[in-house]
């Protein structure tokens, strides 16, 4: 990373989430009777800005919200947060809305409008990374868009973070430009597996897998696992996002990536352990607790 490169700039989806407690998922035509579990800011993008913001990192947030009631809610959520914004509203779309199923045990399934995200083109996201120390991006808005987003970080001098959430075949042609790509257990198989996925020019892989943990692939290096927190999960919806979201904070800061890997876990299990993809409780304070009591 050069020096005068500084913070982090995340490129993505902001959606409202819509959570609905369930103790099932509905069959086909069925209608199943749950319960109101909150209307939360959503999208992996923002999601991960605001968990980025909130580990301690100077972060800003390109996006294409709506010019609705619903943006309004997520402008906030970014403002509280500390983010600084680079948000587009399209006067056509609306802003993307996410209908989270939560079900008792912590787990959900989740289904996505992707709305205004859908326009992210490939200005503003090369507009919205420009001096950023670490460029992070997921694939929940136009994967040309994400590419010119990691070529133009990748020449700038930043370390570029990509979370191939959605698994797309697009990915593989965008591994020149990933320092670190991020992908959890069903994202690799769909991509091809670790092998693959090294073969295509992916040198760093960090494979999430939930409960178990993290291992990190390097290439001409041995696997290294690192284990997740023991906690009791309330609503695991968002503990990917704040992982990678607390990922890309510590290395803007300079952490050694077995570091920031460990880290990336705690901020993930502070979020599992409230309500909603992102909460005000997690903080560098509360991530560093948590790697205390390990």
């Amino acid at each position: 990373m050069s020096d005068t490169l500084t913070g982090v700039a995340v490129v993505g989806s902001a959606n409202l989430d819509l959570v609905v407690e369930v103790s099932r998922p509905p069959l086909v035509g069925e209608t199943l009777l749950g319960r109101a579990g909150g209307r939360f800011s959503g999208g992996k993008g923002l999601n991960q800005a605001v968990a980025c913001a909130r580990s301690g990192a100077p972060t800003r947030f390109c996006a294409v919200v709506g010019a609705d009631e619903a943006a309004d809610v997520l402008q906030q959520t970014l403002a509280d947060a500390g983010v600084v914004t680079v948000v587009r509203r399209s006067a056509v779309a609306p802003t993307g809305v996410a209908h989270v199923l939560a079900f008792e045990d912590g787990d959900n399934s989740i289904i996505v409008a992707a709305g205004a995200n859908a326009e992210l083109d490939a200005d503003d996201a090369v507009a919205g990374i420009g001096g950023a120390a670490v460029v992070l991006a997921q694939l929940e808005v136009p994967v040309a868009s994400v590419a010119a987003a990691l070529r133009a970080g990748r020449a700038a001098g930043a370390l570029t973070i990509l979370n191939a959430a959605p698994a797309h075949a697009a990915t593989i042609e965008m591994l020149g430009d990933v320092d670190v790509l991020v992908v959890n257990e069903t994202e690799c198989a769909e991509l091809g597996g670790i092998d693959r996925l090294h073969a295509a020019g992916a040198r760093i892989i960090v494979l999430t897998q939930g409960a178990g943990g993290v291992t990190l692939h390097r290439t001409d290096e041995r696997p290294l696992h690192i284990d997740a927190f023991q906690i009791d999960p309330v609503d695991t919806t968002g503990a990917g996002d704040a992982f990678c979201g607390a990922l890309a904070a510590a290395l803007s800061q300079g952490e050694r990536i077995e570091q920031a890997l460990v880290r990336a876990c705690a901020a993930g299990a502070v979020v599992a352990q409230h309500r909603g993809a992102t909460t005000s409780e997690l903080s560098p304070a509360s991530i560093a607790a948590l790697v205390l009591s390990r």
